[in-house]
């Protein structure tokens, strides 16, 4: 298989028959074997109806049906498992990604790149409650991450199988592909691309998942930085409030034994023993973060690293 579009859907019965006509469309003159992925995730509406009666039509299509919804990033990591394509396309299912922009994508990945991340340069949505917050942020998530791309939140993506191979999704860190795949040495390219308004349902964003954003990039930037050494920020910051704590106790008991201040009034020596205590929890966390890093690796026999390509290797006496 060439190439698997995964398109999460959730309420989007509107939308849903002219969306498969026009990424069959935009497909079609391709020239590759590709699948279209529907991933219905809890749709109250009409939608699962509709994919039904779509797959039944279309060779090419191919629907995933959950229980219940378990949202974006869930829909999203299941149309990865189920997809065979070298190549791995997401979109949305609003009609707001144009599917026409799919070549482009794909070209940019014949560049060498690992990721083609779309732009929405001109993006098509209210400027106070969605563009606003948006550019916020993009440079935040670009800051911390040290990835720096104008449009996380354009669902509009393609990527090479190796990279959806090795990321695992949880929470709504579907946004943060490009963030987590460079963790893993994946080259990332932006691509402009059409956003248009929707014309049809109702939109699923809005300001409540900011801060769930701004969670999630906590998450995503300990696991690009600390995930295989948690003693270095646990054993930093232990290493740093003790030490304060340290010198401050040290302060008060050279007060009390050589120029005979009572201590009794000071509040700063309970805050002294505070200080300790904290830096020695936060050491010993940071040790058993090691343990669990260590468990983790090794019980599934897990490398920490990924290996891009191996030149001129001898061969194996005995082997192939």
């Amino acid at each position: 298989m060439d190439l698997s579009v995964v398109i999460p859907i959730y309420n989007e019965a509107e939308n849903i028959a002219a969306l498969h006509q026009e990424v069959t469309g935009a497909l079609a003159d391709l020239g590759l074997d590709y699948e279209i992925i529907y991933v219905d995730d809890g749709s109250a509406d009409q939608s699962f109806t509709l994919l039904e009666a779509i797959a039944k039509d279309d060779p090419h299509a191919v629907v995933v049906r959950f229980r219940r919804n378990f949202g974006q990033t869930a829909a999203m990591s299941a149309g990865f498992d189920h997809s065979r394509g070298h190549i791995v396309v997401t979109m949305d299912g609003d009609l707001q990604n144009d599917p026409r922009d799919i070549p482009k994508l794909l070209a940019k990945l014949n560049e060498g790149y690992d990721i083609a991340a779309g732009w929405r340069f001109d993006r098509q949505d209210a400027f106070i409650t969605r563009k606003l917050p948006s550019q916020l942020a993009n440079r935040l998530i670009s800051r911390i991450t040290k990835v720096h791309l104008h449009d996380y939140g354009c669902t509009l993506k393609a990527f090479r199988r190796e990279v959806v191979e090795n990321i695992r999704l949880y929470g709504e860190m579907h946004r943060f592909i490009p963030a987590i795949a460079s963790g893993v040495g994946a080259r990332i390219a932006e691509v402009a691309v059409n956003h248009r308004p929707r014309v049809a349902g109702k939109s699923k964003y809005g300001l409540g998942r900011t801060v769930r954003v701004v969670l999630d990039l906590i998450t995503v930037k300990f696991l690009l930085t600390y995930s295989t050494r948690p003693i270095q920020i646990f054993g930093l910051w232990g290493l740093i409030t003790g030490g304060l704590g340290f010198l401050l106790a040290c302060c008060y008991a050279f007060q009390r034994l050589f120029l005979g201040v009572p201590l009794g009034n000071k509040p700063g020596l309970l805050l002294a023993v505070f200080l300790m205590f904290v830096g020695v929890q936060l050491i010993t966390l940071g040790l058993l973060g090691e343990l669990q890093v260590r468990t983790y690796y090794e019980t599934q026999a897990k490398p920490t690293y990924l290996v891009r390509q191996v030149l001129n290797r001898p061969p194996v006496p005995g082997g192939d």
